[in-house]
């Protein structure tokens, strides 16, 4: 009698895992190099605060942030303002220029807009390219043209340079990124507007804009913190110090010929960077909206 011999089936091998310590150490070795990165990224910015409160000679040399004796004398000195200017009228000056820069940002480039995403006409597509086309401009090569441009028609000094080109949506950026959020619109509003009589205004107002507020809340905050913080613009046209905005007057404090104020100015800096702060943080819920509904399709 024959007997069966019986052999177990051969069995995989067993997949290769990482063992518990290597992983355990890669996961250490990530987030030290990401506080390390933490660190460098916010250590200018905690100078900056840290160094307002420190007094004038403890600034410039000192590799330590921190002082053991703050004071706010900083502050009062740039409180009290410089040539005889208030530090409020430096603020309400950039505060002027801020506002009026995002409500034409808003007006000229929602209507763009919507002209470039919902109404056809000859050469839309060639003008929509040829504004995209004009971000690949670099800005400055346009200064010296524009300048002679309001020189000669005697708008320096005035707030119409820094303006004119908001009003006229000529910032592509603003542009595309509501036509792109437009688009993402299903179109069958408008055609069941359309078949109530409403027209492009109507359907405009009554439809499009208000769908349009993630991306209006987006631009408004770029548009008003690229403005606070413009120098350059403001340095080309504006040359009387009374209508200088916070950049300029920071400037104010620097001297090549005698001793320059160093702890004023940061001061000044972080006063300055408190409208910014807060605007982010009060507008921050419409910022992730905007980027959230990006991906939506109608």
């Amino acid at each position: 009698m024959s007997t069966a011999v019986l052999t177990e089936p051969a069995t995989a091998p067993a997949e290769h895992r990482p063992s518990k310590p290597k992983g355990r150490l890669g996961s250490i070795g990530f987030h030290l190099g990401s506080l390390a990165v933490l660190v460098v990224v916010l250590y200018p910015g905690v100078w900056t605060i840290a160094s307002a409160f420190k007094e004038r000679s403890q600034i410039v040399g000192s590799a330590n942030p921190f002082t053991a004796s703050p004071t706010l004398d900083n502050f009062r000195t740039a409180l009290s303002g410089i040539a005889g200017i208030s530090f409020w009228q430096f603020f309400g000056n950039s505060l002027v220029l801020a506002v009026l820069s995002v409500l034409t940002v808003v007006v000229s480039s929602a209507i763009s807009a919507y002209a470039l995403a919902r109404i056809r006409f000859p050469g839309r597509d060639l003008w929509f390219a040829l504004m995209i086309g004009t971000m690949l401009v670099p800005a400055h090569v346009m200064l010296i043209p524009q300048f002679i441009v309001f020189q000669k028609a005697q708008l320096v000094n005035t707030l119409v340079p820094l303006l004119i080109g908001k009003l006229l949506a000529t910032d592509a950026f603003f542009v595309f990124l509501m036509v792109q959020f437009i688009r993402s619109m299903p179109r069958e509003l408008d055609e069941a507007a359309q078949v109530d009589g409403a027209g492009h205004t109507r359907i405009f107002w009554s439809i499009i804009l208000p769908l349009l507020r993630p991306a209006i809340a987006t631009s408004s905050i770029f548009a008003f913190i690229w403005s606070w913080n413009d120098f350059l613009g403001p340095l080309l046209y504006l040359k009387k110090p009374d209508m200088y905005t916070l950049p300029l007057a920071l400037r104010l404090y620097l001297d090549q010929t005698t001793t320059s104020d160093y702890g004023a100015q940061i001061a000044m800096a972080v006063l300055a960077l408190v409208p910014v702060m807060l605007i982010f943080f009060v507008f921050q819920r419409y910022l992730i909206e905007g980027v959230a509904t990006q991906g939506l399709k109608g």
